[in-house]
C-alpha cells in the first residue's frame, strides 16, 4: 500500500529511517550500486521527497501502526 513521507529520523545504526503517514518506518539507505536514493543524503534531498509515497509492506500484512 503506498504511503506518503511525512519525516526521518535516524537509527541507533546513524541510517535514515522514514516515517509514514500510516504510523510505520522504513529505512531509506543509498548503498550503490543495489541501493541509489542519493537524495537521502542531504536535507534538502529529504525534504524535496516529503510526501512522496513509498510501498508499506506493514500495511500490506495489515501490521498495527507504530505510533
Amino acid at each position: 500500500m503506498l504511503q506518503p513521507i511525512t519525516g526521518y529520523h535516524l537509527d541507533e545504526e546513524k541510517h535514515w529511517v522514514a516515517e509514514l503517514a500510516c504510523g510505520h518506518n522504513q529505512h531509506v539507505r543509498h548503498q550503490p550500486p543495489f541501493i541509489n536514493r542519493p537524495w537521502v543524503t542531504t536535507v534538502e534531498g529529504r525534504n524535496s521527497m516529503l510526501g512522496h509515497e513509498l510501498n508499506c509492506v506493514r500495511c500490506d500484512r495489515g501490521e498495527p501502526a507504530q505510533r
